[in-house]
């Protein structure tokens, strides 16, 4: 009996997944955070771009193999309009993880920004395979929606 609860909690984990911030990818459960990833995540709740950038910039310095860090610093990037160091933060995200599926979710965002709807589109494919239980995670939903709305706005 207590090995199905534990397999019900474990599946009721992957299929809900954590809460996530309005825009931001929250860090693994139980996993502690440098202050520059606490700040840079503080400042993106705040809006506040290029602060972030500052502070997840930091972040990357101390921990260059955190693809978490990689892909915020992207994000603050893309959100200041620096779309060339957005794109070289992601691909450092993916390349670190492949499946990191906030920098999939992101960097298909930024293509749509580019407007190059087919190198998004080829994002969504990388995220339901990267998404558990063939591509029900916010992610996927959340870049299906975008990009929806972009072709919506093409019309």
């Amino acid at each position: 009996m207590k090995m199905l609860i534990g397999l019900v909690m474990l599946l009721s984990a992957l299929v809900l997944g954590q809460p996530r911030s309005f825009a931001m990818d929250l860090p693994e459960a139980g996993k502690k955070e440098s202050a520059s990833m606490v700040a840079g995540r503080k400042a993106v709740e705040a809006k506040d771009f290029k602060t972030a950038v500052g502070h997840f910039a930091k972040a990357v310095e101390e921990e260059p193999k955190n693809a978490d860090a990689h892909n915020l610093l992207g994000y603050s990037y893309r959100k200041v309009g620096t779309f060339d160091k957005s794109m070289e933060f992601y691909q450092k995200a993916l390349k670190l993880d492949a499946n990191h599926r906030g920098a999939h979710e992101y960097l298909g965002e930024l293509y749509l920004d580019l407007n190059q709807l087919d190198n998004a589109e080829k994002q969504l494919v990388a995220l339901k395979k990267a998404c558990p239980f063939f591509g029900k995670c916010e992610e996927y939903d959340d870049l299906k929606k975008t990009i929806d709305t972009y072709k919506a706005k093409k019309k």
